[in-house]
């Protein structure tokens, strides 16, 4: 089966990927991946601290992600997965890529602030011609009407 990888993060244009990776995988017959990662600076503490603050990041990224995985549940019909990894962004979205032969597609959301589409958008474009899988970029202003259109 087909997945398609979309990154779970704080930023506002996360939305508008989960809906595109979720509507198509249902289109499509194909599955979700949702990769969350951990950055390391936020471990930076002693041993116990870092341990917790670990663990907390974890729940958190649980919580979030159950609010997406029951709307593609109730709504597209697609049980997605979750994957948490620890690192810096590229390098583990690259990882995962390279260890999941499934994942067919990497889903983004470009912001839509006058800085740019986002760090991962900006980094992942450069990259994008080694890349072992399509980018699929999704405007964060894109309405639901919209995306379900071209979906």
């Amino acid at each position: 089966m087909r997945k398609f990888l979309v990154i779970l993060d704080d930023s506002r244009e996360c939305l508008n990927a989960m809906r595109f990776a979720a509507m198509r995988a249902a289109k499509t017959g194909g599955g979700v991946a949702v990769l969350s990662i951990i950055p390391p600076e936020e471990f930076q503490h002693w041993i116990g601290v870092g341990d917790i603050m670990r663990e907390e990041a974890r729940e958190r990224i649980v919580v979030h992600y159950e609010v997406f995985a029951k709307w593609m549940r109730d709504r597209q019909g697609v049980d997605p997965e979750l994957i948490i990894r620890e690192g810096e962004p590229v390098p583990e979205i690259l990882a995962q890529i390279r260890e999941d032969d499934e994942i067919g597609v990497l889903v983004l959301g470009a912001g839509t602030e006058k800085s740019g589409p986002g760090p991962l958008v900006s980094q992942l474009a450069k990259a994008s011609g080694s890349l072992p899988v399509p980018i699929t970029i999704v405007p964060g202003d894109l309405s639901k009407e919209k995306l379900e259109a071209i979906t």
